[in-house]
């Protein structure tokens, strides 16, 4: 395969990645990481280097949207920063030294999980009590809709809190931004909307992201031919994301891509990381 076409393939790849990861809250690594291990044949360390810069576009290309928007929790992002940060250092550290086909395993049971999780809430739920943390720390919000504002509440704050850790180890481990289950953390666990999860997931997976590629890029894992056309077509596709759903009325058909398209790309890494082909 020429240069050429290796980054054609690469850009296009990009742009559905990052269409897909600012519609959902993914973070674009969730198709990344499968485009460049199972398709381009690059070293998967590499592809994760690759695909935390993405993240970090995504997070820059849509967050921004969002927050003009009224739509993220800019407080409770900031919040949940401090543990998903922490846990990305932890998960960076330790990726060099987890042979590459377990990476490739645990990214795919990663993935069905938050895909099967996602799907168990069938409507939205919007709930009116706060926790104790969540009154004091003012962390209940509204969003704006076409039929005028809702205001949510939040509840078990410290349980949101230490899934955003594990969030975090599995950001700087994967190199999936960890949105995945950020939205999960959120979305299930402290019932908050899911639009709004999506969006404060979006704000979020830049940071935590950063916190993992400054270890990539210290041993070397980011190469600058890979990055590029990422970093291009995951910032083109997260605007065009941001954009459809600022008008999206309806979260329902966010979840079934979200199942769909994970389910499939976790199924191939799991089968190619057992096989030993990663």
């Amino acid at each position: 395969m020429s240069v050429f076409v290796f980054t054609i393939i690469l850009l296009f790849g990009s742009y559905f990645a990052g269409l897909l990861g600012s519609l959902t809250g993914l973070g674009g690594g969730v198709v990344i990481i499968p485009l460049l291990t199972l398709l381009l044949n690059v070293d998967i360390h590499y592809a994760i280097g690759a695909s935390l810069v993405s993240v970090i576009a995504t997070s820059s290309g849509s967050a921004a949207a969002y927050v003009k928007e009224g739509i993220t929790n800019m407080r409770l992002g900031m919040f949940l920063e401090i543990a998903t940060t922490a846990g990305a250092m932890c998960g960076a550290i330790i990726a060099v030294y987890i042979p590459t086909h377990y990476i490739a395993i645990l990214f795919g049971m990663i993935l069905i999980f938050s895909a099967v999780l996602s799907l168990r809430k069938k409507a939205e739920h919007i709930t009116h009590q706060k926790s104790y943390l969540a009154e004091k720390l003012k962390l209940s919000g509204s969003y704006p809709t076409s039929t005028g504002t809702i205001e949510y509440g939040i509840s078990r704050v410290g349980g949101g809190f230490f899934m955003m850790l594990f969030a975090g180890a599995i950001s700087g481990l994967l190199g999936i931004g960890s949105g995945a289950l950020k939205v999960v953390a959120m979305d299930t666990i402290m019932r908050i909307p899911f639009k709004v999860s999506t969006t404060t997931s979006n704000f979020m997976i830049g940071v935590t992201a950063s916190a993992s590629a400054v270890v990539y890029l210290q041993r070397g894992y980011i190469s600058p031919g890979l990055v590029m056309p990422v970093v291009i077509g995951v910032l083109l596709g997260a605007l065009t994301g941001s954009k459809i759903l600022v008008h999206t009325t309806s979260s329902g058909w966010l979840r079934w891509v979200f199942a769909i398209v994970v389910t499939f790309l976790a199924s191939q890494m799991i089968y190619n990381g057992i096989t030993g082909k990663i």
